[in-house]
């Protein structure tokens, strides 16, 4: 077995580029410059090149020469995890393919409800192609008209729709992948029922380019929801804010699209950084809520949630509720919703948790959580928001824009173990839709039984025996 390369040799760049051309190989440390950093600037890595395959028959023949060669092979779809992990270290060895060429929609199937796309094509375009044909593809993210289908198979994206339709890993079929070898493995089958053995696809979604290149996949597409209504809500503890999420569940079944939390803090957090938003609800509360119904039928959508919070109002639950029932309100809720994000950044630098925790623990997790942190930093401000209606929350805690990089490492390693060790103490996970990559390789290590993590290194190893793909990311 040939040792790990640390440079690319002349002979070897000129074989790629004899695979993929000139528009394939990109070696301008300029051009390099956007592949070699994540979005967030948080991650920055040397790649010796950047290879864009065209077709599968290109990414096959890349693999193969890497894995004869033992080159180091970092996947890339459209550079927007949150976790770097699809960024190379600082080596110089290490190999990124990127996905970008892989862009064709090879077929639509409104009859099957299937659509078959490459790794390439944006999540937005495939929402455009499923609109085409009067259906609807629910994965949606903030980073939609930027990220590819290929890196949200990787990473198992979540996004606003997981409490009706699920993660990335419920709305695939099949997919393509070429192996670490350069062997294609065809498993674009759109089907619905094929008990012929091990779930192989389910290896690869969520692998985060370890196991191989996923070049294509077959998707789930639904029926158009023709109706949307949503509300906002205010409460005063997290207890009953569970219990009006039991009774929408109960009423609404599946029509409920969305329930996404968040705090007066993180609210507040929103409206002092983001421009052009308003307060949804005249008063402040502890905790808010952004509910949204969908349906094929109009039918009496908006009567239904407004009944249902009704009584959560008599009962006591809500304390006071705003019905979007146009798109501008909905949209104005949204906005708030988003914001979050854009406003963590420019109030400070933030401890993120993407974890997911089991519905039920979420008030006690939550109480403790805030207990720990403040007893590491007693000032402290916790942005604490999320999907509370598949457990999902983000747990961040904001620390000011100036603080010394040796105190912020200090600090994220301590905020860590606490929020974390409450996570594990509650049956959850450390990494909810955002990936492990590299940012929590280390955590997942720390809390993996040593059975869990046995068994992940054998399928690694059998599926990647010369260890290239995507080195010191997830495992």
């Amino acid at each position: 077995m040939a040792k790990p390369i640390t440079t690319l040799s002349a002979a070897f760049l000129q074989k790629l580029h004899s695979i993929v051309g000139d528009a394939g190989l990109v070696q301008d440390e300029q051009l390099k410059e956007s592949f070699d950093i994540d979005w967030l600037k948080k991650w920055k890595g040397v790649s010796s090149a950047v290879v864009r395959p065209a077709n599968t028959a290109e990414v096959a023949a890349v693999m193969w020469l890497c894995h004869e060669t033992r080159t180091p092979v970092v996947t890339q779809g459209g550079n927007t995890g949150m976790s770097g992990g699809a960024t190379p270290d600082d080596s110089g060895a290490q190999l990124i393919l990127s996905t970008t060429r892989l862009r064709q929609i090879r077929d639509v199937d409104p009859l099957n409800n299937t659509m078959t796309v490459e790794a390439g094509v944006l999540l937005a375009n495939v929402q455009a192609a499923a609109e085409e044909v009067n259906r609807y593809f629910p994965l949606s993210l903030g980073s939609e008209g930027s990220c590819t289908i290929g890196g949200n198979l990787a990473t198992n994206a979540g996004g606003i729709a997981v409490l009706r339709y699920g993660n990335t890993r419920d709305l695939v079929l099949g997919v393509e992948v070429v192996l670490p070898t350069g062997k294609v493995w065809n498993g674009l089958r759109a089907l619905r029922k094929d008990n012929t053995g091990y779930s192989l696809r389910d290896l690869f979604i969520g692998s985060e380019g370890t196991l191989g290149v996923v070049t294509a996949a077959v998707l789930k597409l639904f029926p158009k929801p023709t109706a949307r209504v949503s509300a906002w809500l205010g409460c005063d503890n997290m207890c009953d804010l569970l219990e009006v999420l039991a009774r929408v569940r109960n009423n609404c079944g599946d029509r409920l699209v969305a329930f996404e939390m968040l705090t007066e803090e993180s609210l507040q957090l929103v409206l002092e950084h983001v421009t052009d938003i308003r307060r949804p609800l005249d008063g402040t509360h502890r905790y808010h809520a952004l509910v949204e119904l969908a349906d094929t039928r109009d039918g009496e959508l908006g009567l239904l949630l407004e009944s249902t919070l009704e009584k959560a109002m008599e009962d006591g639950l809500v304390q006071d509720a705003a019905i979007g029932s146009n798109l501008t309100q909905r949209q104005a809720f949204w906005k708030v919703r988003e914001g979050i994000s854009q406003a963590q950044v420019r109030a400070g630098k933030a401890i993120k948790h993407d974890i997911a925790l089991p519905i039920s623990s979420l008030p006690k997790f939550v109480d403790d959580a805030v207990e720990a942190v403040r007893k590491v930093k007693s000032d402290a401000r916790v942005i604490n928001f999320g999907h509370m209606g598949d457990g999902n929350l983000h747990f961040n805690v904001l620390v000011p824009l100036d603080t010394p990089a040796a105190e912020l490492d200090r600090l994220v390693q301590s905020m860590n173990r606490v929020v974390h060790d409450l996570v594990s103490e509650a049956g959850g996970s450390i990494s909810a839709e955002h990936g492990v990559g590299q940012l929590r390789r280390e955590e997942m290590r720390h809390y993996k039984s040593e059975t869990e993590f046995g068994l992940m290194m054998l399928i690694k190893q059998s599926i990647d025996p010369n260890q290239i793909m995507n080195p010191g990311k997830l495992i």
